[in-house]
């Protein structure tokens, strides 16, 4: 199935945008990306195998809300990632 990657993931999939991986749950499906891309699980699966706060993963533009959710070979899977941090804008003395 096809596999949306967020720009701060790509640089385990060579810049790739999407990728094509396979299993009946997303818990098969990230053993497979994990397989294809070393480190690339860690960054979306916490040490208790639940998807990370800031992580938000769609199949077929429905909220998954955990790793049981199961799969199709023709859905679409999307990650999606919070962005936070950088430095608040400063202001400026005229």
């Amino acid at each position: 199935m096809k596999v949306y990657v967020p720009s701060p993931l790509r640089m385990y999939t060579a810049k790739s945008s999407t990728v094509q991986a396979e299993g009946a749950t997303l818990a098969e499906l990230f053993a497979d990306l994990e397989r294809q891309f070393p480190g690339m699980r860690f960054r979306v699966i916490d040490e208790q195998d639940h998807i990370r706060e800031h992580i938000k993963i769609f199949v077929n533009q429905q909220l998954a809300d955990d790793l049981s959710f199961q799969l199709h070979s023709n859905d679409t899977v999307r990650i999606s990632m919070a962005l936070s941090g950088g430095d608040a804008p400063q202001s400026v003395n005229v």
